[in-house]
């Protein structure tokens, strides 16, 4: 067993493009830490449906067409990490957030001043070429965020999620035009926190063109599990 296991709670980032799989890993690392999932664009809508004062600070800067800013995004998740009692107890999952050095930054000052530093950080590893197959078969189940892929990974029963027979849709932005764009903004604003990571010891590459089962396998290994 390897001495990097995580023996605590867990805390750690999810980095990789959009179609990587990290939709179909998060939800893995919940059921097995019972870590709470903390994907940025769900707490964002959140927080604005809520309205809390974070929620209306950022709704008023998102009907203006503008980006919510990085203090925002990092209070918010601040504010899930003292409120929330699963985060508290069993640690948490980023998802979607930091995409640049200064969020990077900016979100290690606020863990490390409350003491509870990142222990990984594991980017999930895909080709572009590959990825377009998978995102523009992608399908979602909205109130869950589960994955399913026409292909590669289909429901039992066709555009129905297995687990409440609900709809599942495909986001209007899975196509590949649109991925084209948002894997530019990947490439240029996110892959550069991958170095900073690398910097602080605390970084995993996981090969995410395999077997979603095999993908699991890795990231539970690199874990020390």
């Amino acid at each position: 067993m390897s001495s990097d296991k995580i023996s605590e709670q867990l805390r750690m980032v999810l980095i990789g493009p959009p179609g990587a799989g990290k939709g179909t890993q998060a939800p893995n690392l919940v059921d097995k830490f019972g870590a709470y999932h903390l994907s940025t664009g769900d707490m964002l809508r959140s927080q604005v449906k809520q309205g809390t004062d974070l929620g209306v600070a950022a709704k008023k800067i998102m009907d203006q067409g503008g980006l919510v800013s990085d203090e925002i995004m990092v209070n918010m998740i601040k504010s899930e990490l003292t409120t929330n009692e699963t985060c508290a107890t069993k640690g948490f999952i980023l998802d979607g957030f930091p995409r640049t050095i200064p969020q990077a930054e900016k979100l290690d000052e606020m863990l490390e001043g409350m003491k509870k530093p990142l222990q990984k950080a594991v980017e999930l590893k895909v080709d572009d070429e590959l990825l377009v197959a998978r995102i523009t078969g992608r399908l979602v189940h909205p109130s869950s965020g589960r994955s399913y892929h026409k292909l590669f990974n289909p429901p039992k029963k066709e555009m129905t999620d297995d687990i409440t027979g609900e709809p599942l849709v495909q986001r209007s932005d899975d196509n590949a035009e649109a991925l084209k764009k948002r894997l530019n903004s990947y490439h240029q604003q996110t892959e550069p926190i991958v170095d900073y990571y690398k910097k602080k010891g605390i970084w995993a590459g996981i090969d995410a063109a395999q077997n979603p089962a095999k993908v699991w396998g890795d990231i539970i290994k690199c874990l020390g599990f």
